[in-house]
């Protein structure tokens, strides 16, 4: 039986990533290359530096990730690559190299939706069990999707304004931490205690949405009216509150989906998904309390990485989805099946 060999390439944000990725569930190369230091002095991610850096970096990183795997573009079966959603120009740096070598090379392509891709970074560690449940917390996003089978993807509850991520890179600001804030907000929580009153967002009794803006504003008028009183409030006491908040309302929700829908597996995907705070968190829940099966990826295949693009493109490929040639970048992409 003909091993299936994916190209997949990844530029929706700030990192520059392309992965040769074997039968989906096998990572011959992971090449990324980040670029926070270009834009930690700006407090988060300028676009048009993001783009520039792209321009600069991708070949290179292409030339890697190949030499790495030992392949050669005859070996490639099909080119996986971000389409959507990010940004536009980031976007569409990866969308016409991948489009270039597809056309050079009579390579199919595939384009992928960046969520997907979050979720099927969980197959380097586990084969999918369903029906499962994917939370997924990053910068822009926090969902719940339940997964039927393969490519099929329900989304049962999302933000509704603030992503967690996004609520995480507020408050960091806030305490003067320096970008991205996220992991400083994390260790500052494990050196404090949760003492500070804040609210967690409910919603509506059997919604499976998500809200963290009320958060956010919370945690910046206890420090304002902190600072009025003359009072000293510690950031590590701050961090363990707004984090523990942020937590519960994540595996709580997760927790009562998964028992709603029946579900085999539980997967964690997105940046956020590296928090020790939430794994943890996950770890206790579902290990101690439930027969669902939790999977956890590794912290390199939670930030942005083409290993992902390439398993949930290797899918889609074997589903018999490919893109045309005048595949353009699309940063409002809806998470459709395939």
């Amino acid at each position: 039986m003909k091993q299936q060999i994916i190209l997949g390439i990844e530029t929706s944000c700030d990192e520059t990533a392309v992965a040769i990725v074997r039968n989906g569930n096998e990572i011959l190369s992971n090449v990324v290359a980040s670029q926070i230091e270009s834009h930690k002095r700006f407090g988060g991610v300028v676009p048009e530096i993001a783009s520039r850096h792209h321009v600069e970096q991708l070949t290179i990183v292409l030339e890697e990730a190949m030499q790495q795997a030992d392949v050669t573009f005859k070996d490639i079966d099909a080119i996986a690559v971000t389409e959507g959603p990010g940004l536009v120009g980031a976007l569409l740096i990866g969308v016409n190299a991948a489009k270039a070598i597809a056309f050079a090379h009579s390579i199919p392509l595939v384009g992928v939706h960046h969520i997907a891709g979050h979720i099927y970074a969980n197959r380097f560690i586990s084969e999918f069990q369903f029906p499962l449940l994917s939370l997924v917390v990053s910068g822009g996003h926090t969902e719940l999707v339940l997964m039927k089978e393969h490519g099929s993807f329900e989304v049962i509850g999302e933000t509704r304004d603030d992503a967690a991520g996004e609520a995480y890179d507020k408050v960091a600001r806030t305490l003067n931490l320096p970008y991205p804030g996220g992991p400083h907000i994390d260790r500052l929580a494990h050196e404090g205690q949760p003492t500070l009153d804040l609210p967690r967002a409910w919603l509506e009794p059997d919604s499976y949405d998500f809200s963290f803006s009320g958060l956010k504003s919370a945690v910046i008028n206890t420090l304002h009216n902190a600072k009025q009183r003359g009072v000293e409030i510690k950031p590590e006491d701050l961090a363990a509150s707004f984090q523990e908040s942020v937590v519960e309302v994540l595996v709580t929700k997760t927790k009562k989906a998964t028992q709603e829908f029946k579900v085999k597996q539980v997967l964690l995907a997105g940046g956020v998904a590296a928090n020790k705070g939430l794994r943890a968190k996950l770890e206790e829940t579902f290990r101690s309390e439930t027969d669902v099966n939790l999977v956890i990826p590794p912290l390199s295949l939670c930030t942005d990485n083409a290993a992902m693009i390439a398993a949930a493109g290797s899918i889609a490929f074997a589903k018999g989805k490919t893109s045309a040639l005048g595949l353009n970048a699309n940063p409002g992409l809806p998470l459709t099946s395939f």
